[in-house]
């Protein structure tokens, strides 16, 4: 086995390298493979406002990303997440206008809803010693789940052709 330099292992890799703020983009199922809830509503993200700000009465002013897109942000519920702590996700919305979100589902306390544009950012966290990785969550908007009665939204839930038929049909 060839023995490799520090030196020539960091100029091989040295075209590897992720520029600071990329987002990877990531399929709406592969992130979220029992689907996603909102739960609450969508806020439009503002700038810091010190409190001589608000004391002068200064407009508050609206987030907006590298690409002078609005930012909004929104809670939802991740029924596919395996820790308590990683089921409730806020995900922010970079987009001209606020997201609206689908109809609700009558009898269901939460709105099923498909993401659009979704995409991913590593996020270094420390607390003292204890270090991990968290994932900045972000996508354009956001559309009705397609259900197979409606034929409307995203996927449908009718890919189990195997299942046995009622006697009654």
């Amino acid at each position: 086995m060839e023995r490799v330099s520090t030196r020539r292992l960091q100029e091989e890799t040295q075209d590897m390298a992720v520029p600071k703020g990329y987002r990877f983009e990531i399929p709406f199922d592969v992130m979220f493979p029992n689907g996603l809830f909102l739960i609450g509503e969508i806020q439009p993200l503002t700038e810091y406002q010190s409190q001589e700000d608000r004391a002068r009465n200064r407009p508050v002013r609206p987030r907006t990303d590298e690409d002078g897109l609005l930012l909004f942000k929104g809670m939802f519920a991740d029924p596919s997440a395996e820790k308590d702590r990683d089921k409730s996700v806020s995900i922010e919305f970079a987009a001209k206008v606020q997201p609206v979100p689908p109809a609700s589902v009558p009898g269901v306390p939460f709105t099923p809803v498909v993401l659009e544009g979704l995409t991913v950012q590593p996020r270094a966290e420390a607390t003292g010693q204890a270090k991990w990785v968290i994932w900045s969550i972000r996508a354009t908007g956001m559309r009705a789940v397609e259900t197979p009665a409606t034929g409307r939204g995203g996927k449908s839930n009718a890919a189990n052709t195997d299942a046995p038929k009622s006697a009654a049909a």
